[in-house]
């Protein structure tokens, strides 16, 4: 194979793994390094080339062959197969910890340092970028102090010089050459650098994504769907199979199936931004772009969410039996509107204890959650723990003390009410009904990134995106009171 037929293969190898969205596997990787190998001897080899680069390739596999023969006889391995295929000292060291992990051997504190360094260093880095845009961390890495105050052309040195890069060469190069050099290890799954940005911006991302106050994991069920295909909802049936009957001496169990009704339906979709490591950040020092500005993404992302689910409440759309949620056909809306009180929400919740199935039966229904804009958290921390019935001269007692709701407060609510009157809502507890859901793709709650080369964009970019879908999968777990401006 010639030259340009082994950068041919290696583009092949790049242009199948971005096909496939992916990085390139443990074999493709190993063949990626061996082309390169031959590559650089090849370049080596040719007369306009450096001459001391020939001696340099002869000198680094000479190293070679001498640091894997070396480990390998610390831990009794044949080097043979590893010097002939080309695998490089950190591969060979991953191979003998499987090897021994595989074996139950004991391994020594020598040989778990020396396989791990790049890990730790990897670990400090990451978590001191993500602290350094003042994301707290309960437990960072150690070494992650050494990295707060360290730019990106620093970590950019130091991540070039252990892929083997010449400290000094790189330390007396532009950042633009730095940055230059950092593009062409782009596609390189060992290479230090993009590794550790990958990393800081999916903790980023996480961290912060965990951190956002919303509340709509308290008022809606979660599930998994694994596709984006159309789902019939088959767990809405309640009911519809008859009452049990008896069993005479000798008699036979009757034969029934569940009746089916209109269904509700759950579908997923996709929702996504794309942000950029620039050229001009890089070389400005602008960590943010690694650091804040994806898990700001993370946190609009769980935003979006919970104002979908608040706009589904307020503003009651038609569901799967083709009615708004909130309808007196649905049993589920009160006519006037009023500010929550004892008398209020005694009325919302025995409206909702009434509800019967789509076949005729009672259903069982507890209240979970008095779900409310900001502003009546106060008035109802009085109305659920007073003895007594405010306001009352009989000192009559208030059936609501200490009754087992959750309040739940969204200022949501009060944005898209403006200075209109503002709903507010009873919920009901998810065994008994199942209310509102939000679902995820095969059940991944937080964003994912994909780093990717976008066209015409100078800089490391990222693909960000969540996919979620959200449904009424049971009008009779809410009752509405179109409330009162506030």
């Amino acid at each position: 194979m010639n030259l340009k037929e082994m950068i041919a293969r290696q583009q092949a190898l790049i242009d199948g793994a971005k096909a496939e969205g992916r990085e390139l596997t443990a074999e493709e990787k190993a063949e990626f390094d061996s082309l390169q190998r031959s590559i650089d001897a090849a370049r080596a080899a040719k007369p306009a080339a450096d001459p001391d680069m020939a001696k340099k390739a002869v000198e680094a596999e000479r190293q070679r062959v001498s640091e894997i023969t070396a480990l390998c006889r610390d831990f009794s391995v044949d080097a043979d197969s590893y010097i002939k295929d080309g695998s490089s000292l950190d591969q060979v060291r991953a191979a003998i910890l499987n090897q021994l992990k595989a074996k139950s051997a004991p391994i020594s504190a020598h040989a778990v340092l020396t396989v791990s360094e790049d890990d730790k260093f990897r670990a400090a880095a990451v978590d001191g970028l993500v602290q350094r845009s003042g994301v707290a961390l309960e437990h960072p890495a150690d070494g992650a102090r050494d990295f707060r105050g360290m730019s990106l052309r620093d970590l950019a040195i130091e991540c070039l010089s252990r892929d083997g890069g010449n400290v000094t060469e790189l330390m007396h190069k532009s950042s633009d050459d730095l940055y230059a050099d950092l593009q062409r290890t782009y596609f390189n799954p060992s290479a230090l650098f993009p590794a550790i940005m990958d990393q800081t911006v999916e903790k980023s991302i996480v961290e912060m994504y965990n951190k956002v106050p919303t509340t709509f994991e308290r008022i809606t069920t979660k599930g998994s769907l694994t596709d984006f295909k159309v789902s019939p909802d088959h767990e809405y049936v309640i009911g519809g199979i008859g009452d049990f009957e008896e069993v005479p001496e000798g008699g036979e169990l009757k034969n029934s199936a569940p009746r089916t009704e209109l269904l509700p339906t759950r579908q997923l979709k996709t929702y996504g931004k794309q942000f950029s490591l620039t050229r001009q950040a890089f070389i400005n020092d602008d960590i943010g772009l690694v650091t804040r500005v994806p898990g700001l993404y993370a946190t609009k992302a769980k935003q979006t969410i919970d104002k979908q689910v608040y706009g589904i409440l307020f503003n009651n759309p038609a569901i799967f039996d083709g009615v708004t949620l909130f309808h007196a056909n649905h049993k589920n809306l009160i006519g006037t509107g009023a500010k929550p009180s004892q008398a209020t929400i005694q009325e919302a919740i025995l409206q909702m204890q009434k509800q019967t199935d789509q076949f005729g039966d009672a259903l069982y229904m507890t209240p979970a959650a008095i779900v409310v804009p900001v502003g009546y958290g106060f008035d109802l921390q009085v109305v659920l723990h007073s003895a007594q019935v405010t306001g009352s001269a009989n000192n009559d007692i208030n059936p609501l003390y200490n009754y087992p709701i959750d309040v739940v407060e969204s200022p949501v609510l009060n944005a898209l009410a403006g200075a209109n009157a503002c709903p507010w809502f009873i919920k009901a507890d998810e065994t008994s009904a199942r209310g509102i859901q939000v679902d995820y793709l095969n059940g991944v709650e937080t964003p994912t990134i994909r780093r990717m080369e976008a066209p015409g964009v100078l800089g490391y970019t990222w693909d960000i995106f969540l996919d979620w879908g959200i449904s009424v999968r049971d009008f009779r777990g809410w009752v509405k009171n179109p409330g009162v401006a506030l």
